[in-house]
């Protein structure tokens, strides 16, 4: 029997029961099914290391999820009607990759800071309008894709991600550029568009890995290279977009 099971687009609705069953699963992929629940028995698949429920209609994630231990590559849950993540997701410690955009969460919970194994997270297009301080517990995080939410600043922990290397913050509501990014020294990609900055702050500049920063459709507008932080970047080979 294969340990992948592919029924995308299978035009399901709900979950066959006999999924359930079958617990030798490393990759189960359920995503554009139109499914409205998940039964708790998910969790018996511990041997999953990929689940794929993207672009469905749940409007609730089991806690269940959390008994994924074998978890470790991908766990699609975007494209949904969430409004919250269960806690129990905190056990997935050695999950590498989570994308729980396009959904209408208000918050994540501060259990996220336990899932250490987090390479790449993506939260965009939801209704966040900040992050736990338990963010800064992701050591390993690489990628942080925040586009479209409303947040309006970020904690003070934040500074501890430092294997960050791209971070999106497009279509939010800073007024300003959050000072724990100044603690960042591997960041190379920072996206600031849309956004309501009023101005650049001088240690910008000093992000020594920086290799891309747009600060288009923002509230402030720069000519040339009137920002001395701005024309540092670029001197050093930056691409600053304005």
């Amino acid at each position: 029997m294969t340990d992948v099971l592919n029924l995308w687009k299978a035009g399901l609705g709900e979950v066959p029961e006999d999924v359930w069953e079958r617990t030798g699963l490393r990759v189960l992929i359920l995503a554009d099914n139109g499914l409205i629940r998940l039964s708790p028995d998910i969790g018996r698949l511990h041997r999953l290391h990929t689940l794929d429920l993207g672009h469905n209609r749940l409007a609730e994630a089991p806690g269940e999820l959390g008994e994924l231990r074998g978890l470790t590559r991908y766990l699609y849950l975007h494209d949904n009607h969430l409004t919250r993540l269960p806690p129990e997701l905190g056990r997935l410690d050695g999950l590498e990759y989570l994308n729980v955009g396009e959904n209408r969460i208000g918050e994540l919970p501060p259990e996220i800071g336990d899932m250490a194994g987090l390479v790449e997270l993506r939260a965009q297009h939801n209704e966040l309008t900040g992050l736990p301080e338990s963010i800064g517990r992701l050591g390993r995080l690489r990628e942080l894709w925040l586009r479209g939410n409303r947040i309006t600043s970020l904690p003070t922990a934040f500074s501890a991600l430092g294997r960050l290397r791209h971070l999106e913050l497009r279509d939010n509501a800073l007024e300003s550029v959050p000072e724990p990014l100044r603690a960042l020294p591997l960041l190379r990609h920072l996206d600031l568009r849309s956004n309501r900055l009023r101005g650049i702050p001088d240690w910008v500049a000093e992000l020594p890995s920086l290799e891309k920063l747009d600060l288009r459709w923002n509230g402030f507008e720069v000519r040339g290279d009137d920002l001395p932080s701005l024309r540092a970047l670029r001197e050093r080979g930056c691409a600053v977009l304005t």
